[in-house]
């Protein structure tokens, strides 16, 4: 480790931008995309600013630790999916699924009744050709203009990356996983 010298002058200008609505991208193969994208939602939340998070794979009976303690603070979290691909029965269903979750999240999006909308996992339907990607882009530039839209999940489309205000990539670097360590309540759930 390197030891360094903290700055003792601000290492920037102040923006002179209007402030808008933003398209924020996590993507990339570590862990974290959706961690963070909770992390806005209730910081957004606890400024008493409406969200609403859609997740593109979960069931709508999902209970995962995000989904009961959303529950208990009011904010809203809706699962669009029947899980992973891999887990469907029926893969034709689980696109349909997709296109009937994404009907929802861009009717949320437009009505602009929300500060945020969090599209968890979006990238999967977009990538397996369950969404078309031109639908969502051309919903992210139509959105009210005050509408802040957080997306999520691996391999996040060049077009939504090129169209997004900030994008960060999530970077695999070890993961306990691949030591045979199980998924543990609390930490991936």
């Amino acid at each position: 480790m390197q030891i360094e010298t903290p700055p003792t002058e601000k290492r920037y200008d102040k923006p002179t931008g209007e402030r808008r609505g933003l398209t924020i991208v996590h993507t990339g193969d570590g862990k974290g995309k959706s961690t963070a994208a909770f992390g806005l939602a209730l910081r957004a939340h606890g400024r008493s600013k409406a969200v609403k998070i859609f997740q593109f794979m979960k069931v709508p009976s999902a209970r995962f630790g995000e989904h009961r303690m959303f529950e208990q603070i009011g904010l809203p979290i809706e699962g669009l999916g029947d899980g992973f691909s891999w887990k469907s029965q029926d893969l034709e269903h689980s696109a349909q699924l997709a296109r009937d979750g994404w009907d929802k999240a861009r009717a949320a999006i437009l009505s602009g009744d929300y500060f945020m909308v969090v599209l968890d996992e979006i990238t999967y339907p977009l990538i397996y050709g369950w969404l078309p990607l031109e639908g969502v882009l051309d919903t992210l530039r139509q959105r009210p203009k005050e509408v802040h839209v957080v997306l999520t999940g691996r391999r996040c489309p060049p077009e939504i990356i090129e169209l997004a205000d900030t994008v960060t990539e999530m970077k695999l670097i070890k993961h306990a996983f691949q030591a045979g360590i199980p998924a543990q309540r609390g930490i991936e759930d």
